[in-house]
């Protein structure tokens, strides 16, 4: 893993992280609470009956928006273009993403060969039950390679089976 040693660069991108992430949603959750109630809902002889008190307004407010929110940001990441856009986004400006991609394409492809060869070099010597495995994994690595694609969760699937595996 690259190690920089621009420590003022470094220094820049964690504080835009922690004043994005963590000041900035802080402090407009605030100002919204604030501004929406004391400037709209305490002039509204309506909407007081409503929130009688701020702490009142805060408690809807947070129980209402915390849910929505919530499905908002699932929605984003699950259902729409925006985020598929985001991360070809990723893919264009990180070269070492790409790069772990390609190699780990490339580590299938090989391995399937290797295999292949060890196969055709040791036929004779591998056991009925040396052979069977040796055919089971060269299937399944085909069958990985061949069905998964990026718009499916083959990937995951093949990890979740792995940790159930570990646990058997």
């Amino acid at each position: 893993m690259p190690q920089s040693n621009n420590l003022g660069f470094r220094s820049w991108y964690y504080f835009r992280m922690g004043w994005a992430t963590y000041f900035a949603f802080i402090f407009a959750a605030v100002n919204m609470l604030t501004v929406t109630y004391f400037l709209a809902i305490e002039n509204y002889p309506s909407l007081k009956s409503i929130f009688p008190s701020f702490e009142i307004y805060i408690l809807i407010a947070v129980g209402i928006g915390i849910p929505l929110l919530t499905v908002i940001g699932y929605a984003h990441f699950k259902r729409t273009q925006a985020r598929r856009a985001e991360v070809d986004i990723l893919m264009e400006t990180q070269p070492y993403m790409v790069r772990s991609l390609v190699n780990s394409e490339m580590l299938l492809n090989i391995n399937l060969k290797i295999l292949d060869i060890l196969k055709s070099i040791s036929e004779e010597k591998l056991s009925a039950t040396q052979k069977e495995e040796v055919n089971k994994l060269e299937k399944q690595l085909l069958d990985f390679v061949n069905k998964r694609q990026f718009r499916d969760n083959k990937d995951r699937e093949f990890f979740l089976d792995m940790d159930k595996k570990k646990l058997d």
